[in-house]
């Protein structure tokens, strides 16, 4: 799978610090929710009330995780996602690890390393 085929899937759930303009975080989930998608933020580090702390949180269907955040954090919320059956992930530049790389391959779990930013983009959105 690559990152334009996952964004054939409508409901993502966009990890890393979200509720900063600043940040890629932010501007991946407004970016994704302004072409139509259903976005679900998740930080796992905001006590805010804001948003999801985890993905057990979340009582929809996830299609895929935008993973943007640190690879220390990331690995947690890639084997939430394993225990919860999601799939699909786009590991942002910076996300990534050999740590979360391997476990994807070991569980099955279809990943990309990319930006979804540049993915919408390549889609003309």
């Amino acid at each position: 799978m690559n990152g334009q085929e996952m964004l054939n899937y409508k409901n993502w759930a966009v990890i890393g610090d979200v509720l900063n303009p600043e940040k890629y975080a932010y501007k991946i989930k407004h970016r994704l929710m302004d072409a139509d998608y259903k976005v679900f933020p998740v930080n796992p580090r905001d006590k805010s009330g804001e948003v999801f702390c985890s993905l057990k949180e979340i009582k929809e269907k996830v299609d895929v995780i935008d993973l943007c955040i640190n690879p220390k954090l990331g690995i947690k919320i890639i084997e939430e996602a394993y225990e919860l059956g999601i799939n699909k992930v786009l590991i942002q530049p910076g996300a990534g690890s050999e740590e979360i790389i391997s476990f994807c391959k070991e569980k099955g779990i279809s990943y990309v390393e990319s930006c979804a930013l540049v993915e919408l983009s390549k889609k003309g959105i």
